[in-house]
């Protein structure tokens, strides 16, 4: 299972904001809307202040999904962490660079593992903290709110950023925008260079799940 190849828009539907109940008939809906990847939230409730979902529970859902898992940890110890998730199923692994003090070697670690690696950027945090290390990962994700909780409102300053990602790793990587991503800041963020939309509200508090994604993917054309 291989991450999209840069170049196309995808809808990342971010299970944060689905039905935990029934998380696998959630993820065979967002299949049935195109979906080629979902965004998993893992938090620890120390990097941010809410606690979610860890290895055992992405390990039960690869067994129904063949959907690209993009797991987002946003915890203290991603070195410690990624690889009991890869292990568990988890085709992408993105850690927050705040909190790793050698990019390199982990994303190399992802690497061997046979995984992709993602850098992550918290609304404060600026470009300059990635940039040595940014054309080494297969995705950026740059955070529209502050992490740790969904439904959030868009913050427009930190979207600003993706255009200077953008410039800093060329066509060749993807760039993820995650918060507050719906019809109306879509447009933003794919005219600044995102091409990876991570959206959970905007789906999942939708009756319709698949009109809502396709209202997204709709969006960003």
């Amino acid at each position: 299972m291989k991450l999209p190849k840069p170049g196309t828009i995808e809808i990342n539907p971010s299970i944060l904001s689905a039905d935990f109940a029934r998380l696998a008939d959630e993820l065979a809906v967002v299949e049935r809307a195109g979906a080629k990847m979902v965004h998993l939230d893992i938090m620890d409730g120390h990097f941010v202040p809410n606690i979610t979902i860890g290895p055992p529970v992405v390990e039960k859902l690869r067994k129904h999904s063949k959907l690209f898992f993009d797991c987002h940890l946003m915890i203290s110890e991603p070195r410690k962490y990624a690889p009991i998730f890869i292990k568990a199923g988890a085709n992408n692994i993105t850690f927050h660079i705040e909190v790793e003090k050698r990019p390199s070697d982990l994303i190399k670690k992802l690497h061997d593992m046979g995984a992709t690696a993602g850098l992550c950027l918290n609304p404060e945090t600026p470009v300059k903290t990635i940039e040595k290390f940014a054309r080494l990962a297969d995705m950026i994700l740059v955070m529209t709110v502050h992490p740790g909780f969904g439904g959030q409102k868009f913050i427009a300053s930190a979207a600003k950023k993706i255009e200077i990602v953008r410039k800093i790793v060329g066509p060749d990587i993807r760039v993820e925008v995650d918060g507050g991503i719906d019809v109306k800041s879509t447009p933003i963020v794919v005219g600044y260079g995102a091409d990876t939309l991570v959206a959970g509200r905007a789906i999942f508090s939708k009756k319709d799940r698949i009109a809502a994604i396709n209202a997204i993917r709709k969006a960003s054309q």
